[in-house]
């Protein structure tokens, strides 16, 4: 019998969040995380400067020791001048190539390491990179093989006011970062609408709709508010940039590193 929340017979499927990954990455050949603000931006722009970026759930003392034992350094906080390395794509447009970077996050970081505990080929997507991976995924999708995107999105506190432990909570910037990939793969591969799921399409309708006003769209919604009230329009404008990285991170080994230098 077919479990429909699996989206099959499609070959590009949409969801948001661990429980759609949990559904779709075991049905699918190669998964997507999208986090534009910031993880998956931030993996992009440093795999393209030809960092190697780690993923890892907490930032806490078992990632101090996760870093020190893979002679990786540990992003810190982007207020604390004595780490150079952040989450911040505009800080990690500085970075030198050879870097191998720890970077926790507990939304694109968790689900990545959620989606390679499952098995599947992981991917980080973003708006900067959206056409570089749609251009892998319809080569992905004309070779037979299955695609999960999954946004983010974030997580509401819990009831004790725990951070990040609550229920999910959509956020239109993995939504529109999601569309752009799939718009993308779509493009790239003339595919129709049969192997398109109705919830990957709506998500391309979303990007598709907002494309002309991308860095006005982030900037208004509450994760791109949230940081511009830390004073950080640098970071949801170096977001917004459509298609400004050449590179697809993949994970391999445990590293988002660029396709380009992977055996496949």
């Amino acid at each position: 019998m077919v479990y429909v929340a699996e989206q099959r017979p499609f070959h590009v499927r949409f969801g948001w969040g661990g429980a759609d990954l949990a559904v779709l990455a075991p049905a699918s050949d190669t998964v997507v995380i999208v986090d534009v603000l910031r993880f998956t931006t931030a993996v992009s722009v440093a795999v393209t400067r030809g960092a190697q970026v780690l993923p890892f759930r907490w930032r806490d003392a078992t990632a101090r020791r996760f870093a020190a034992e893979r002679g990786a350094v540990l992003a810190g906080l982007r207020e604390d001048p004595a780490t150079p390395w952040s989450l911040s794509p505009t800080d990690l447009a500085h970075i030198p190539a050879g870097t191998r970077l720890v970077l926790p996050s507990p939304n694109g970081a968790a689900l990545s390491a959620a989606a390679a505990d499952i098995g599947a080929t992981l991917i980080a997507g973003c708006l900067r990179n959206a056409a570089a991976v749609g251009n892998l995924l319809a080569d992905e999708v004309a070779a037979g093989r299955y695609i999960a995107v999954i946004a983010a999105g974030e997580r509401w506190p819990d009831p004790s006011g725990r951070e990040h432990a609550g229920p999910l909570r959509p956020a239109v910037d993995d939504l529109l970062g999601a569309g752009a990939v799939i718009a993308s793969a779509v493009d790239a591969g003339a595919l129709p609408r049969s192997r398109v799921s109705p919830e990957a399409r709506a998500a391309m309708a979303a990007f598709r709709s907002a494309e002309p006003d991308l860095h006005d769209e982030l900037r208004g919604s509450v994760s791109g508010r949230e940081l511009l009230n830390l004073g950080w329009d640098d970071d949801v404008a170096s977001a917004a940039q459509l298609n400004a990285d050449p590179i697809v991170p993949v994970l391999h080994s445990g590293a988002f590193s660029s396709s380009a230098d992977q055996v496949w």
